[in-house]
């Protein structure tokens, strides 16, 4: 299935915090922060993305700081935290805000970590696995197609499962990688959110830009499905100006959940 029209919003499985997208009573915007790391180089897009689509404002969190300010949800944006020092996300890590936000994240808040923000989320435990070197050694910065596995989040119920998106990514280590019972547990639970993916939706050697272990482009974990991570960039893909506006319901499907769940 290729890109379709906004689908209709649907209840899904995050019954201990009460997100749903169903009919929204009030659809107030969040208010989102967007986590700023040094090396950090995505943060405005991530916050404009909220705004230009007028899916929510945007508090610009400093990497030092201890209180969320109280938004709605959190990004951990891209770009090269740290410079990427010992390895992506390792440093960022250990930020004194990554508290707060592991904090939130248990608490159910919904937090989004894109390209170093999937790496720092994972090197922060708040998602299974690693991201390593891209198979190919290189740094790849170029659009690509993901199939939806599941709409059974508050990021992906506005999709259909099934439907090819073209998101770009732009990273040099986002092979994806996990070991065994991860990886079935991923499976098993309906953890895997896109995968890497011919434009037919087919799974392909020459469709997986990096390497990633399953063609994994994203997964969701948290105690209530409200944590996802994912390589390619939705923040970059919200107009057709841009050249995809595939990413757009992503955040139409934050606002959903968090004005539903009021």
């Amino acid at each position: 299935m290729t890109s379709a029209a906004v689908a209709e919003p649907r209840e899904f499985s995050t019954v201990s915090t009460g997100f749903s997208t169903g009919p929204a009573r009030t659809m107030r915007k969040p208010r989102v922060g967007v986590i700023v790391f040094p090396g950090s180089n995505c943060d405005r897009d991530a916050g404009n993305a909220f705004v230009e689509t007028e899916q929510g404002d945007t508090v610009y969190l400093w990497h030092e700081e201890t209180d969320l300010q109280g938004v709605d949800a959190v990004v951990v944006p891209g770009g090269f935290s740290y410079g990427d020092a010992l390895r992506a996300g390792a440093i960022a890590r250990f930020a004194p805000i990554m508290g707060e936000v592991a904090r939130f994240a248990e608490a159910g808040g919904l937090v989004v970590g894109v390209c170093n923000g999937f790496q720092i989320l994972c090197e922060a435990g708040l998602l299974p696995g690693a991201l390593i070197r891209n198979e190919g050694l290189r740094f790849i910065c170029r659009q690509v197609n993901l199939r939806v596995e599941t709409a059974d989040t508050p990021f992906t119920a506005l999709y259909e499962q099934g439907e090819v998106l073209s998101i770009p990514i732009a990273h040099g280590e986002g092979c994806y990688t996990c070991d065994d019972v991860t990886y079935d547990r991923l499976a098993a639970e309906n953890q895997i959110l896109f995968r890497y993916c011919e434009r037919d939706g087919s799974l392909t050697p020459a469709a997986n830009p990096n390497g990633s272990r399953g063609s994994i482009a994203g997964i969701v974990g948290g105690p209530s499905r409200n944590v996802l991570g994912m390589m390619p960039h939705p923040e970059r893909a919200t107009t057709a100006a841009l050249g995809s506006s595939d990413g757009e319901r992503l955040f139409a499907g934050i606002r959903h959940a968090l004005s539903a769940a009021r």
